[in-house]
């Protein structure tokens, strides 16, 4: 699914990163816990959450996501959304919850990680 497609089913803003919007994403991760994030993350994930500090940017740098949706109508300062730029990395936010943003994605084909050979 591109970038592009979860921006229309989640009816959000990009805030940076329209550049990338054509990125193909395989899979979606949702959490608060950025150890979580560091934990089972894998490539071409989206990073969905509700946390909006720096750490989100950095840890998606470190896990090699380009792209993170924030929950809940949740907006990031303009020092996270210029290091984001900075980084590459596709920001956008939508109304819905973690929860509702996660089974938008799912019903349209958008699957969990794979956690042990397991899908999540």
């Amino acid at each position: 699914m591109k970038l592009s497609e979860i921006r229309d089913i989640l009816d959000a803003d990009v805030l940076v990163g329209d550049e990338f919007l054509d990125r193909e994403v395989y899979s979606a991760f949702g959490s608060d816990l950025m150890s979580d994030v560091l934990a089972f993350i894998n490539e071409k994930t989206i990073l969905l959450t509700g946390l909006t500090n720096p750490q989100v940017i950095r840890t998606a740098e470190v896990a090699d996501l380009f792209a993170i949706v924030f929950v809940r109508g949740k907006m990031p300062s303009k020092d996270l959304l210029d290091l984001a730029l900075e980084k590459d990395i596709a920001i956008m936010t939508t109304e819905y919850t973690l929860y509702t943003t996660s089974g938008k994605l799912y019903e349209n084909g958008l699957r969990g990680v794979m956690i042990e050979g397991v899908l999540r």
